[in-house]
């Protein structure tokens, strides 16, 4: 009977956070994700598209309470998650994590940040359509990298946590419009 309980609460709990998802593209995000002791509320998502014309992946942003567009790379607890509709190798994520970062920070701060990096690329898999990358952020923790729910690694640092993130959300970020779009309700 205990058992049953704890299982009804579990399944009632997942019904209501995927209750108010919101769905792009036929992919559905929770409105809402716990991450450590923090709970993460889905700002908005977006679809990228690959030379304008081709649905690459779409992509959510959560972020904790008080999240805010002018300090969207502060140190504060966020997480983007995203779906892909292509098979990609892990050594596409490395590179374009490399460029991503270098067209948002300098070259010193690329070189110190390097350590970090390579850590990072080496935590990528090859993926196939359907499946879902997450980097979370929280504080006082780091970076965390995870394939379809699966932790691969985290990576400590503020500093880091804001270059990666800038690959998306940055001045220079891969795709303004996506960029546009998961700001969307700061």
């Amino acid at each position: 009977m205990k058992r049953s309980m704890i299982t009804l609460v579990a399944l009632a709990s997942l019904v209501t956070t995927y209750a108010n998802a919101k769905d792009i593209e036929g992919v559905r995000f929770a409105e809402e994700v716990r991450a450590g002791t923090a709970t993460l509320r889905l700002n908005d998502v977006g679809l990228m598209r690959y030379r304008y014309v081709i649905k690459a992946y779409v992509a959510a942003l959560y972020l904790g309470d008080g999240g805010r567009a002018d300090a969207i790379l502060a140190d504060t607890a966020k997480r983007l998650e995203i779906e892909y509709f292509y098979a990609i190798k892990a050594d596409g994520f490395a590179k374009a994590t490399d460029q991503g970062i270098a067209a948002n920070v300098g070259p010193e701060k690329v070189a110190k940040l390097r350590p970090q990096i390579d850590k990072l690329n080496a935590l990528y898999k090859d993926v196939k359509p359907g499946d879902r990358y997450a980097l979370t952020y929280l504080p006082g923790v780091g970076t965390e990298l995870a394939l379809n729910g699966t932790p691969l690694g985290t990576i400590e640092g503020a500093d880091f946590a804001a270059a990666v993130f800038a690959i998306w959300l940055g001045p220079n970020a891969i795709d303004q419009s996506l960029r546009t779009q998961l700001l969307g309700r700061l």
